[in-house]
């Protein structure tokens, strides 16, 4: 609850600041011929920036389950399931979290991930795929990297800084639009078919490098959540986790939960810098530098 209250402060703030800005410049905006809403704009921000954010979290783990179709162990059933509840929850008290909801989905390759809207209600899933290619003692690192995305929070700090980003590309695309339409479309009211076409540009253009900066620490709770796997099941076997994920297919997980999988598509160049997950031999190298 302290990160999501985190979270609102930070976007009501961030309203506030561009409030007062946008309210100090208008004089010289409407001198210039531009009118500024920006009320308007403010309450878009409101609204699709930080709402959009908000609903995300709070659906992220009904919305994960459906879309993966896993399948919450309620009433484990065989050695397996039960081993995979007691771990999880031997590694919860040791983080010091609730004891997440355990499930298993259906997909080929080695994967797992964590979602949730709160770190004492949230949700650790497992491929069937992880249960058949896996040892034990990777399946236990591997739970542990999760549990440590949980008590990380890091599912509540990424939507934090999705929906702080969105209200920037939000403001930034409409005044900046009024500013073209105005400057160099020559229109007289900073409304015309110009201030349009650029929202719409920014918009795209100010998105995707917000994405790219949503991505970088993405990457990096990655790192993180490695050497919190290491302490609660190993060091040792969260590096043999990692080198039997590399020998694994690609992930299939939608995209909408890919960036909580303990796996993910990687790419060099550009793609690189809109992937999710650092490459696993990045992840190997840091923790073996650990030691």
């Amino acid at each position: 609850m302290q990160r999501i209250a985190l979270f609102l402060m930070t976007n009501l703030a961030i309203l506030v600041v561009l409030g007062i800005v946008m309210s100090l410049l208008e004089p010289w905006l409407v001198s210039q011929g531009i009118n500024v809403n920006h009320a308007t704009i403010l309450i878009i921000a409101l609204v699709f920036g930080m709402g959009g954010s908000i609903v995300s979290l709070l659906l992220s783990k009904r919305m994960a389950l459906m879309s993966t179709r896993a399948r919450i162990i309620n009433n484990a059933s065989g050695a397996t399931e039960r081993w995979l509840v007691d771990t999880v929850a031997r590694q919860a008290r040791e983080a010091g979290i609730g004891m997440p909801d355990v499930a298993i989905y259906d997909a080929p390759e080695p994967n797992a991930f964590a979602t949730g809207a709160s770190r004492n209600k949230s949700l650790v899933a497992v491929s069937t795929g992880l249960l058949r290619n896996m040892r034990q003692n990777e399946v236990e690192a591997v739970l542990g990297h999760e549990v440590a995305h949980v008590a990380n929070g890091d599912m509540i700090t990424l939507t934090l800084l999705q929906g702080v980003l969105n209200t920037f590309v939000l403001i930034l695309s409409r005044v900046l639009g009024q500013l073209i339409d105005r400057v160099v479309f020559k229109s007289e009211r900073g409304y015309g078919p110009g201030y349009f076409i650029s929202v719409i540009v920014l918009q795209i253009v100010l998105g995707i490098l917000a994405s790219m900066i949503v991505m970088a620490f993405s990457r990096w709770r990655e790192f993180r959540a490695d050497e919190g796997g290491a302490r609660l099941a190993g060091r040792e076997n969260m590096v043999a986790a990692l080198r039997r994920l590399q020998s694994g297919q690609s992930s299939s997980l939608p995209e909408s939960v890919e960036a909580f999988g303990i796996s993910g598509r990687v790419g060099s160049g550009f793609k690189r810098l809109m992937m999710s997950h650092p490459p696993l031999e990045e992840r190997i190298k840091a923790l073996q530098g650990g030691r």
